[in-house]
Parts: structure tokens; sequence; C-alpha cells
């Protein structure tokens, strides 16, 4: 066995053979893998592995399809053939027409990644699948690719690869610990020796946290019984002359596909059960939970209902294994939290469909610190703080139980709430909020107009719509106040620290005291990394500021950028404060009712910063705007939050004051053409594609990614982002959704919503860089025109937030 090598993979399922193998296929050679027991013992021996294109987003669906096409490719090796049931179909049903919304959704983002998938009715749904009933069912989504895998044959024809391109792999080798030593580098601790390396990578399956403990760390990651029944031969389907579509039923929870000549039929049961929670027996190898049929009888009779030949034909074997869950579904691929050199690859409930791609991502994030698409939604920092196993065991029930009900637009369902709140958060409830989820924290989406009041989730404009607009009309004549929680805030200090932010901004950022300035991160492949402010107070101290999601994020990147000769520290403020923001022409008139300073716009005018008391509650106040009206950012402690709110409460009272929240919000920034991170800022694209030239100095000196723009420049852009405003009135569009030119994809939606100021629908995109004329977007999947125009569709001088 090595000694030394530079990655050592943990765990010998689907995640650790595929993310091997994808290393070797960016050109390291000197990695190994180590497996405590055989290849494939734990989830992934008794998958279902069924393999098909659909995903929640277009990165989901980019890596389902690079699997299907390596698993092709495996399929059709000479040498070493598997058995890959491809292209026989599949089918997700749907019996209400916000479903079949959704799927119409789904399909246009598909096609921006060439993916094409179809809807069709009920009577084609029983056509295609002959062993359906039409009752109560409206139609489905058609996927021609997908099918099903050997998922054995797969994970070692991955490892056999992988061998042939100098990887080891080191089977019955438990890792009994792990130790990072000054250099970042770390040596894996085995039953049959040390190997030092550069990297670790944690593929571990269920036993993610036993190997996360070694590392002083816990994934958001737990496991669920997961039960399918294997059935006798059934005549139709030996007589049907072609294989049966896969079957994902979220009707009655359930799924089916053909194996042999019978069916291969799976549960998500409502009476679910997690595994695992109290340890997990070190002899449970190619082990199975016990059977439990009684569980699953209610989705059983759901499932008879929709297939009859299943009353006709006996059960021939059952299974019940554990299948790993994170706290929104979705895995944890790429850089550890807080761990430098540290990688995963966990959580992978959908591991063997989605393996190959996910082992793909990984690859590249390892070799060149980034990867072709941008893999926020697998980030394993997208959670924080509060992300711990006893909160994922109640979202993964959650999303077990609703396995195959995809999340509308805005909806966010109860369990595991709330987990982040301020002193504000049962004070706004009080008052009729309704909230949203950021990062955890329960934040103000908007008012309730009555204590009964329900939004009817979907596609369409709801019953929200003119609660919104009443929102947005009282910021835009009056005054509002909003509590913005959760908003990162980094503390920064240190002899080295203007050489520092300098070089980590591809712009020019103000250090004059008292003055705010906006500025943008730059990975070394010089795409946009992440969005910024920085505030100078004037008692010298020197705030980060950045979206509430990419703390962890922005923390680890800001510190491996320290060079070890730089004196620069970095403090989280992020959760010792919060932001309560009072926007509107009135805005100034209550501020100085309840504060002493001067806050006319010649003393504190626009991107400013101050310390100040709001009452007797102490303050930093900024004036900066993301809803284009005159607007103040008040951080306050949250010890004193209570008493700033009661304040300005108390203060607004004659001058109309009212509550307003995130959609309001959201509405506003769109009309001002301002951006969402890991929305419409991500890492495929760099800042001049993005539209944020005015950021770019190349003149200042060396920064992070500079000759990887300029370099670019001289290629010419990749995309354009672009403004559009849409001609459609009963729905906005949607992220992910097709922009058209002659019936052919141009580009790909990535915010929208109304402009309740400027009576549009608004749209921002990126899309071809030569993309002129007339073009279309594609809502709950039919084209509607739309029109290129300026970024700011409201105030474009921006005189509003200056006044």
């Amino acid at each position: 066995m090595k000694s030394t090598t530079r990655v050592v993979v943990i765990g010998g399922g689907i995640a650790g053979c595929s993310t091997l193998y994808h290393l070797t296929q960016e050109g390291w050679s000197d990695v190994v893998l180590v497996e405590r027991d055989e290849l494939t013992s734990g989830t992934t021996w008794h998958s279902a592995a069924q393999v098909t294109n659909f995903g929640m987003n277009q990165t989901m669906i980019g890596l389902k399809s690079h699997s299907i096409a390596l698993y092709q490719d495996l399929a059709n090796d000479p040498d070493y053939p598997i058995n890959y049931h491809h292209g026989d179909g599949g089918i997700r049903l749907a019996n209400t027409q916000a479903q079949m919304d959704g799927y119409a959704h789904f399909r246009s983002v598909a096609k921006g990644m060439d993916v094409e998938f179809e809807i069709i009715d009920a009577e084609e749904c029983a056509r295609r699948h002959p062993l359906i009933s039409t009752d109560n069912l409206l139609g489905g989504l058609w996927d021609p690719m997908d099918g099903d895998i050997d998922p054995a044959q797969l994970c070692q024809a991955l490892a056999r690869r992988a061998r042939k391109a100098g990887a080891e792999i080191y089977r019955n080798t438990p890792v009994t610990g792990l130790t990072q030593h000054k250099d970042h580098s770390w040596t894996v601790h085995t039953e049959k020796g040390d190997i030092d390396c550069e990297i670790v990578v944690n593929a571990c399956g269920y036993r993610v946290n036993e190997v996360a403990s070694m590392m002083g760390v816990q994934h958001p990651v737990t496991s669920m019984e997961h039960q399918y029944f294997l059935t006798e031969e059934i005549p139709a389907i030996k007589e049907a002359g072609h294989r049966m579509p896969l079957l994902r039923c979220p009707i009655s929870d359930y799924y089916c596909r053909q194996e042999k000549n019978g069916l291969l039929v799976g549960f998500y049961e409502q009476d679910c059960k997690t595994w695992g929670m109290d340890g997990i027996d070190p002899k449970f190898v190619n082990a199975l939970c016990p059977d439990d049929l009684d569980r699953v009888t209610d989705v059983l009779e759901g499932a008879f209902a929709r297939m009859p030949a299943l009353m006709e034909t006996g059960i021939h074997t059952v299974v019940n294994g554990p299948i790993t869950y994170t706290i929104d579904g979705a895995p944890l691929v790429g850089p550890i939290p807080n761990k430098r050199n540290a990688f995963c690859i966990i959580g992978l409930r959908a591991g063997i469909g989605e393996g190959g791609g996910h082992g793909w991502l990984l690859a590249q994030q390892i070799v060149h610190g980034t990867a072709c698409y941008d893999t926020w939604c697998i980030d394993p920092r997208r959670f924080t703080g509060h992300a711990n196993v006893e909160l994922t065991a109640l979202k993964a029930i959650e999303d077990y139980q609703n396995e195959f009900r995809f999340h509308f637009p805005h909806e966010h369902r109860p369990a595991g709430r709330p987990a982040k709140t301020t002193p504000l958060t049962p004070i706004l409830a009080s008052e009729g909020a309704e909230f949203t989820v950021v990062n955890g924290w329960e934040r103000m989406d908007y008012i309730k107009p009555a204590p009964d009041f329900k939004e009817t989730h979907g596609y369409s404009f709801n019953e929200t719509f003119d609660v919104v607009a009443a929102e947005v009309k009282a910021v835009q004549t009056g005054v509002g106040l909003t509590e913005v929680n959760g908003f990162n805030r980094f503390e920064l200090s240190g002899a080295d620290l203007r050489l520092f932010l300098d070089r980590m901004f591809c712009g020019k950022i103000t250090a004059k005291a008292g003055r705010v300035g906006l500025g943008y991160l730059l990975n070394h492949q010089g795409n946009v990394k992440g969005e910024a402010t920085i505030a100078n107070l004037p008692d010298g101290r020197v705030w980060y500021g950045s979206a509430a999601a990419s703390e962890y994020h922005d923390m680890d990147w800001l510190t491996q950028n320290i060079a070890e000769d730089e004196d620069v520290q970095i403090r989280s403020l992020t959760n010792a404060h919060t932001i309560l923001v009072l926007a509107g022409p009135k805005a100034r008139a209550v501020l100085s009712e309840v504060s002493r300073a001067d806050w006319s716009a010649e003393a504190f005018p626009w991107l400013s910063v101050r310390n100040a008391f709001i009452g007797f509650a102490p303050a930093v106040v900024m004036s900066v705007s993301f809803s284009g009206e005159l607007a103040y950012e008040i951080h306050v402690p949250n010890a004193q939050l209570y008493a700033a709110y009661l304040a300005l409460r108390k203060a607004g009272e004659r001058h109309g004051l009212t509550l307003f929240g995130a959609r309001a919000v959201d509405s506003m920034r769109m009309e001002k053409g301002y951006r969402h991170w890991k929305a419409d800022l991500i890492t495929e694209f760099d800042p001049i594609e993005s539209g944020l030239d005015r950021f770019v100095h190349f003149d200042k000196g060396e920064f992070i990614g500079r000759q990887a723009v300029k370099a670019r420049v001289k290629t010419g852009p990749r995309r354009k982002f672009v403004t559009l405003t849409l001609d459609c009135t009963h729905a906005p569009a949607q992220p992910g959704d097709s922009v058209l030119q002659g019936g052919r994809v141009v580009g790909t939606v990535t915010s929208a919503d109304w402009g309740h100021r400027t009576a549009k629908s608004i749209a921002m995109a990126f899309v071809t860089p030569d993309l002129s004329g007339n073009v279309e977007v594609e809502v709950i999947g039919k084209p509607v025109s739309a029109t290129l125009t300026e970024p700011c569709l409201y105030d474009p001088q921006n005189v509003r937030p200056r006044s």
C-alpha cells in the first residue's frame, strides 16, 4: 500500500468510484481509494438504480446527462460491458394542473441543456405504459432517456478504468483516523498503515459522519429506510414486446420499473422511518433492514389502483435498505466548510443515477478549483450553523413523504422550522407576517391582509399579487420597514487589510472613512465568485457584507486567500446583528425622529455609513438601497433589535409607516437591475459577460482572476447578461426558463418577477452574445413575446436614493 499520494478517497460506493475515475480523467493519476470492506457494500449494492435526466435546475440536468453518456460508454465497452437499460423512457404522473404546469417549466429548463422532455396527456401515458389506469390522472412528463443500470457492475467498471489510468484501490482497509498538518495536508490512518496526502475526500455513504467526526465536523446527512419489492412474472410485460417505461407517481407515492419480466416497485410511505441516528453497527455490511410491508399498506393500495396487474402477481423479494438524505434533498458535493484540502460527495439519495455526474463535477473542483457548471445547488457550504443531524432528520422525513412532489415557487414546507430567528420573529408574526426561509432564517415575505389568508402555490400570479403591490406602493410613496436577517457581516482588520482587499476585488474599493463601496470577487478562472459591500466605518472598523447564504462560502474564500505573511484578521458578526431597512421618500423624516444625528442628504449622502443610536439602541447605519428608493440599512446588535424596532415603529406612526417583505424587495430590485448572488451572479461567467464592466479595473494592478479575464476578453464573450420585458400578465417567468429566437434556445432566465412600479413583467437572462431583435421567453412552457431592454427600468438616473 502506498504511504504517500495526492488524493485519498474514502468510500467504495458509486460516489467514491466515480470521484476516483474522474480524477484520473482530469489528469491526476496519483490517487487512492480506500474502502472498509468490499466495493459497493453500502447503499450502492441494493440501489433501485434508476437513471433519469430529470432535474430541478440546469446543473442537476447537466450532471445527469453526463452520467447517462458515461454509462452508455461503459455499457458499450467491448472489453468490460455492463448491463444498462438505456432509453426505456419514463413518465412522471400528475393529477393536478399545478403539477402539469411544473412539468412544463421543467421541460423548458431541460431544453436549455439540450435535453428534450415531452408533456403527454393521460391517454398517452396509458398508451406508453399499458399497465396503468387513467383514473384520477391528468397527464405526465416523458423522459425518453430514462433507464436503469446494474449498480455493482457500474462501480466495478469505473474502478477498472481508474486502475488502468494509474489509480489504486485498497479494499478491506478501514480508516481509523485523520490528522491534518500545519501545511493543510493530511494523514489518513488505516488498519493497514498510514497514507500521507494533500487532499481527503469523504465519500462514505451512510457512514459519512463516522469519518466526519475524525475531521472534527458533522455533516447534515441522515438515512431513511426505503423499501421496494420485486414481483413474480407479469404476463402482460412478457407479451408486450418492449420494455415498460419507468413510472414515478406523486399521486400514490411509488415508482416502478421493469425487472426481468416482472416489476420493481418502490414506496415512499407517509409512515416512514429514519435509520442509524444512534449509530451504525460496524458489521452492517452488504446488509438490509428487516422487512416492514405493513408500513407501506396505504401506498400499496394506491399502486394497486394505478396498476391493477400488481394485484394479480406475487412478491418475489423484499428489499429494505438505508438511503441518505440532506436538509433539502440535494447532495453535498464540494469543499467541506471551514476545512482546507477536504472535500465530500455525500447525501446522494439518487446516487446511481446521478453519481457519474457528481464525481465529474467534484473532480473538476478538486483539480481546477471550480467546475464547468455553477455547483452552488450541491455545495456543502449552502448550509451553515443551523444544519445539524436532528434538523436533517425532520427535513428528510418530510422530503421522503413528498419524494415526487416538487416545490412550487415560494413554497416552504413546515418541517424543521423555525431554525433561525431573531427577537423580532414572533413580533412580526403577530403583525401578520408570512415568512420565507433564507439560509435557515425566518425572513418576512409579506404581510397577510387577514389572519386566515392562504396562498395558492403554483406558477401563475396568485392571491399575493395585490398584497405585494400594496407594499411596493407604500414604500414608493411613503415609508416602509422590513427586517433583513442573516445578512453576512464580517469585521476585517489588520495592517495589510487594504492590500488584501485590493487583491480580492476586481474593482477599486473605496478606503475613505464613512463611505460604502460595492465590488465583485472573481475566482482564478476569472469568473464571478462573489459580490460584497465594503463599509469603512468612521471609527476605523471595516465591514464586509454579502448575501445571507454566502456565510461559509465567503469566509472560506477570504481566509484561504490570506497570504502567510499578511496581517489580516476576519471576525464574523453575521449571527450577532440584524438589519432593519427603512425605505421610501419619508424614511429620512422617520430616522430623524429617532436619532439626534443630522440625516440630511448633505450630511449623510448616498453610500455613507456612520455609527448612531436608534432611540437608545446602538447601530451602524448605511445609506444604501436595494429597492431603488431613499433607504437606510440599520445594523443593530440582536440584543437591542426589539428596542430599535419599537423606536422606529413609534416614530413612523405619524408618517404612515407600514411593513413590507422580501417579495416586495425582489420586485423592486428587478426594476433596478440589481442582481442576486447564485441566481444572476454565477461562476460560469466572467464579470464582462455578466454586465459588470464598470466594476472591473484592469489598471489598478493584480487581482485574483485578472489575467484570466483579460485573456477571455480577447477571445470574445460566451454569453451576455440582459434584461427582458415580457408581454405576459398571467404569470412570471421562472429561473431556468428558456429564451427562444426562431424556435431555437438562445438563453436562460436567471431571475424574473413583476415590477409593480413599472407595471412590467421583467426577466434577467444569460443569452448568446450576438442576440438582438425579437425574442420569446417560455412561461409555463408556452412562448411569450419579450423585448430586450435597459437593465434599469425604474429611475435610471438613481435620483430617488440620493434625494
